[in-house]
């Protein structure tokens, strides 16, 4: 499983940051085959990494002939995900190093180089994803993101439950 895993994460890596030599099509999508061929994996193992990722990083198209990171993707990758405007949510939380704080108490939660900012809908999502580098130095953040929407600002959700926005103002942001 150890092996799936370091496999999962730099599937993670191809599809969302850097395809080396796939090929993505303009949604993101590189063919199951491919990749397949590259990781030298079967398609049963990518099934497994598919099925049991937590976060559900990847998505097939309908007839699983190709695959894709769901979102996170770096801007240098003109790829659009599927987002629908999110459910009404008082507060969302947002993970991140403690050595951030500062920074972004004064400028904001900023998309950096991926296409949107990632809120979660809970504590427990918040910590792992603020806890990926560095398990011990994590803030989690509130955002208030029932005034963000009555100031007219947009939040979305993607297909595998990630929140996404623009940017965060500090304004809306505690901890």
């Amino acid at each position: 499983m150890k092996q799936l895993n370091n496999i999962s994460r730099h599937m993670s890596k191809l599809l969302r940051h850097d395809p080396e030599d796939l090929i993505l099509d303009k949604n993101g999508y590189v063919l199951v085959d491919d990749l397949l061929n590259k990781k030298g994996i079967t398609k049963e193992e990518l099934d497994w990494i598919v099925d049991t990722n937590s976060k559900k990083r990847f998505a097939y198209n309908e007839d699983q002939t190709k695959i894709r990171a769901s979102q996170g993707h770096n801007k240098k990758l003109e790829i659009k995900v599927e987002m629908k405007e999110s459910p009404r949510m008082e507060v969302l939380f947002h993970g991140t190093a403690t050595k951030f704080i500062d920074s972004i108490m004064k400028d904001g939660l900023k998309s950096q180089n991926r296409h949107h900012v990632h809120l979660s809908k809970d504590l427990e999502t918040a910590i792992t994803v603020g806890g990926r580098k560095d398990k011990k130095d994590i803030t989690i953040l509130k955002i208030d993101s029932a005034r963000m929407r009555g100031d007219g600002l947009k939040i979305w959700i993607s297909a595998n439950g990630v929140y996404l926005t623009e940017y965060v103002d500090p304004k809306y942001i505690s901890y």
